[in-house]
């Protein structure tokens, strides 16, 4: 075959590929904001949409405070680094901020990554090898996945959520000699809602001698009674050995990662983790923004109480209209709809009518478990919610998912 033919059939396979998502329904736009993320948005076609898919829960993405704070630090650190942190890219407000993230979570030590796929990606390789085991629940986020995959350790699955499995996978990584064990965990899985058990878990750890690791990126901010997490809601606060999470959820929206925990797993990190030493450091107006919301949380626990209020407002209402919903108390509250196609539909015509949603399937979900999935913020006024819950209604009877 000449190159320039096998050249052409590369793009012509992707092109097949993508032709074929599409005919599948499968295939996913991207909706393009012309505004401030918010709890309404103006999309580049003029609509403006009541939005119900940001993971803005404590409603700060678009905050008038927060663009106050990114500019300040913005004129006194400048617009980024050009460097890596060990070599001249570390400023005093990414030290404040390690320092504020560790006071917040309860820990020794934090280091900054510049998104928290690059915490997960870079924490398991630099502290366990072949002669250790890594026991992962089978929902965990794709940024753990593909962080275990860099790493040697031996790899146990054990079913989501499921403390039975667990322990059957911890007693086989202890059969097999494994010098350490560390179970990871989603502290809330971000498709379904589902808060993790930490304290069985944690009880499991003990038991069998294992570490644990969460990853807190749908909960930092917002869970617990001072919204310091998914352990501080269980009551395991200080039994957690590894927590990574991310600034561009509820802690501003941005971008930007962590790890955090005992002061040895950092400077370990510090030392050895790769995206860490290769990549550049967090720009200063994120830094700077990240640092004052820590402040404005830990002065205040208005946003969370009106997030779960939100979020409770929704669940008991979307649930009395007879739709199907996984069960919870988090403000991520997917709606199922179970067949792919039908999820693009339903979300395409809840954009008509004013909302934004996304749908989501395989391989986003399982197979046969597609969805629209719903994000609460505690920027939505119940004026937004009851708009957006007719929509909802009118879409489901039209479609035939309601009686009434």
């Amino acid at each position: 075959m000449a190159l320039d033919t096998q050249r052409e059939t590369f793009y012509e396979r992707l092109a097949q590929e993508l032709a074929g998502l599409r005919e599948q329904g499968l295939f996913k736009p991207e909706r393009v904001i012309a505004s401030r993320q918010g709890a309404e948005v103006v999309c580049d076609d003029g609509r403006k949409l009541i939005n119900l898919c940001a993971n803005n829960y404590l409603g700060l993405s678009g905050d008038e405070a927060m663009v106050r704070s990114a500019v300040a630090a913005t004129e006194t650190y400048g617009y980024g680094l050009s460097s890596v942190r060990f070599i001249c890219g570390t400023q005093t407000v990414h030290k404040e901020l390690e320092r504020a993230l560790s006071d917040f979570l309860g820990t020794e030590d934090t280091i900054l990554y510049a998104a928290a796929f690059d915490a997960n990606g870079g924490v398991f390789e630099p502290l366990l090898d072949e002669q250790d085991a890594i026991i992962s629940d089978a929902l965990n986020h794709a940024s753990i996945i593909d962080g275990i995959r860099l790493c040697k350790a031996a790899r146990f699955r054990y079913q989501h959520n499921d403390m039975a499995d667990l322990e059957v996978q911890l007693q086989q990584a202890t059969a097999a000699g494994k010098r350490h064990k560390l179970i990871v965990t989603d502290g809330v899985f971000s498709m379904d809602g589902t808060i993790a058990q930490l304290d069985k878990i944690c009880e499991l750890a003990d038991r069998y001698g294992a570490l644990v690791m969460i990853d807190e990126c749908h909960a930092s901010g917002f869970m617990g009674k001072t919204g310091r997490g998914t352990h501080e809601h269980h009551g395991v606060m200080g039994r957690i050995d590894i927590i990574t999470g991310t600034l561009g959820k509820a802690l501003g929206g941005a971008m930007g990662g962590f790890t955090s925990g005992r002061r040895e797993v950092i400077q370990t990190l510090r030392q050895k983790s790769r995206p860490y030493l290769f990549s550049n450091s967090l720009a200063p107006a994120i830094a700077g923004a990240s640092l004052d919301v820590l402040g404005r949380l830990s002065s205040s626990t208005e946003l969370r109480d009106r997030l779960h209020a939100n979020t409770a407002y929704f669940r008991a209402a979307i649930s009395e209209m007879g739709f199907t919903i996984k069960p919870g108390t988090h403000p991520v509250v997917p709606v199922m709809l179970f067949d792919a196609p039908l999820a693009q539909k339903f979300a395409q015509r809840l954009y008509e009518r004013g909302v934004l949603v996304t749908g989501f399937f395989y391989p986003v979900v399982p197979m046969g478990q597609a969805r629209v999935r719903v994000q609460l913020s505690a920027a939505h006024s119940r004026e937004q919610l009851d708009k957006a819950l007719a929509a909802f209604r009118q879409t489901g009877q039209e479609l035939g998912l309601l009686k009434n």
